[in-house]
């Protein structure tokens, strides 16, 4: 609005003296022409010339003064008062009676305004006196005042209109930003089911769908996050319940023979070892978050690696009644990268497909390709539902959350297998048919 009323007086400004250059180049043409003409019949020989410019200058509404070299008044026609002499100036005076005219504003005494246009009479070949034409300004003062009005009005009149349209505009606009304030209030507050309902295919629609995303994701956030306190509270809670209880039997030495005994510290041996695992895939996270892991850049060869982790987990998934098979195409070649680390990436790998799968095979491929090494593993497991695909990389996301206990894990396995292989370089890919099976797809490109 600050704009527009500066823009307006802008515009009122240049108008009003577009408007005010208009009529007073009109009055000062339209005075010269009188003064014109007064001046061809004062140098007239005619008898009657003098009384046709009285009759000319009251028709025409304008004063006549012939003026001698002396400053003395020789003839006078017109309303105003032949006694004031203000407007006759020598140096005005010289210049017409050097052949030339002169026109300017004048203001009497009673503060009117004139319009003052001085020519020369000529008597033969000299200039005998100086013919004054006085025009009063006051029609064309008033009719600029008119235009005033006029422009004032529409100013006022566009102003009003643009303060409607304005208050128009912002209240459509402020409705769903107001709403929108609101909504973020809310989800701030915790209140994450929060939704907004605006559709319009604009900024403010696109905006509104951010927010919406945002409170979808702060929302699955928290029930994962929720869902992972609850799961590491119990993946917690069970061996820290058979610690203490076989520390106490073993203290107590309620125990019957040496090889009770014995099985008895493997219990608290193999539980002490699990719950290391558990810290240890928590740190490690934490730890590829801040960006603080290490990498040993080597030429590594995925070839034995990858038999190693299948002879690793083959007695678990033969327990299972599982298969795994192993396969390889291409020349093999080595890549760059850190052997801890991707020892780690086909292990768990491996092991989220032994473990995920009841009946059937695993399948494991190493196959190279001009620019890429890729390590496939494909189950006959639970498989993922569609919908569920894109956060299976989240932290703390589970599958199948109702049977998490029953498969085990922390839902930090596939987090953190995506943050290693995209520090070392590479992608990751998994495809899944609910029911049937997974297939999991790392590429590794070549040294160029």
């Amino acid at each position: 609005m600050s704009v527009f009323v500066i823009v307006l007086l802008f515009l009122g400004i240049v108008i009003d003296r577009m408007f005010s250059s208009f009529y007073y180049k009109e009055m000062q043409t339209e005075t010269n022409e009188l003064a014109s003409h007064f001046t061809v019949m004062a140098e007239s020989k005619d008898t009657t010339s003098e009384q046709m410019m009285r009759t000319f200058a009251e028709f025409s509404n304008v004063s006549i003064f012939n003026i001698s070299r002396d400053r003395s008044v020789s003839f006078h026609s017109g309303l105003h008062n032949s006694a004031d002499r203000s407007f006759i100036h020598a140096a005005d005076l010289e210049q017409i009676f050097s052949g030339n005219g002169v026109s300017f504003l004048y203001k009497d005494p009673g503060g009117n305004r004139y319009f003052v246009t001085g020519q020369p009479i000529k008597a033969g070949q000299t200039i005998s006196s100086a013919l004054y034409v006085m025009s009063s300004t006051a029609s064309m003062e008033q009719s600029i005042d008119s235009v005033r009005v006029i422009l004032l009005l529409s100013g006022m009149g566009a102003l009003v209109l643009a303060l409607g349209i304005t208050w128009i505009i912002a209240r459509v606009l402020s409705r769903p930003l107001v709403q929108m304030q609101k909504a973020t209030r809310k989800i701030a507050a915790g209140e994450l089911e929060t939704r907004l309902t605006i559709s319009s295919n604009d900024e403010i629609g696109f905006l509104a769908a951010a927010i919406n995303d945002l409170a979808i994701d702060l929302q699955r956030y928290r029930d994962t996050r929720q869902e992972f306190l609850a799961n590491i509270s119990h993946e917690l809670r069970t061996p820290i319940t058979y610690l203490q209880g076989y520390a106490k039997v073993v203290k107590g030495e309620l125990y019957e023979t040496d090889e009770e005994k014995n099985l008895y510290l493997d219990i608290i041996d193999q539980e002490a070892h699990r719950i290391q695992h558990l810290v240890d895939d928590l740190f490690e996270l934490a730890k590829m978050e801040e960006g603080k892991i290490p990498l040993h850049l080597e030429d590594v060869d995925l070839k034995p690696i990858v038999e190693h982790a299948a002879r690793k987990l083959e007695l678990t998934a033969k327990e299972k009644g599982l298969s795994i098979t192993v396969s390889y195409s291409g020349q093999a070649v080595e890549v760059r990268g850190d052997r801890k680390r991707m020892e780690q990436i086909v292990m768990n790998l491996l092991e989220n497909a032994v473990r995920y799968t009841d009946e059937g095979e695993i399948n494991v491929q190493l196959n190279s390709t001009p620019d890429a090494i890729l390590f496939i593993v494909e189950d006959t497991g639970i498989g993922i539902p569609e919908d569920e695909l894109p956060y299976i990389f989240d932290r703390f996301y589970r599958v199948e959350k109702s049977r998490s206990r029953q498969y085990g894990g922390t839902g930090l396995g596939l987090s953190i297998v995506k943050k290693l292989i995209q520090l070392l370089g590479g992608s990751i890919r998994i495809t899944s048919t609910y029911g049937v099976g997974t297939r999991c797809e790392v590429r590794f490109p070549k040294r160029s």
